[in-house]
């Protein structure tokens, strides 16, 4: 089972991104699946996250900005990034909690994400 994360950059103050995760094995459900980001030399935060069913739920700082969706015949979640701020800086992480052998929960490895001029 794999998470794999991209849509990472550079960008300028204001501007947007739009990351993306696909999990890929032989999956045979998947939960929720979710956002973190770890700014250099802070704990990693929870961003967003989306239910199966399609609930979702944001830290206070990024909501109105980002929104996250999620592609349930693709085993994929996104994560649209608006407005962004020289603080969204950080490395983004996916999340989910995958049915494989048994229920267990997977980080993907990472994109880096730069708000700056």
């Amino acid at each position: 089972v794999q998470l794999q994360a991209s849509g990472g950059g550079l960008v300028q103050p204001g501007g947007s991104l739009r990351l993306s995760c696909t999990a890929s094995g032989s999956i045979r459900a998947i939960n929720n699946m979710a956002w973190y980001r770890q700014a250099a030399g802070k704990q990693r935060d929870l961003v967003a996250r989306i239910t199966h069913g399609g609930s979702t739920n944001y830290a206070d700082s990024v909501k109105g900005r980002f929104t996250i969706s999620r592609d349930n015949t693709r085993n994929t979640v996104y994560l649209q990034m608006n407005s962004l701020k020289p603080e969204d800086t950080a490395v983004y992480y996916c999340n989910a909690d995958l049915y494989y052998t048994n229920w267990g929960n997977y980080w993907g490895q990472g994109t880096q994400v730069t708000v700056s001029s």
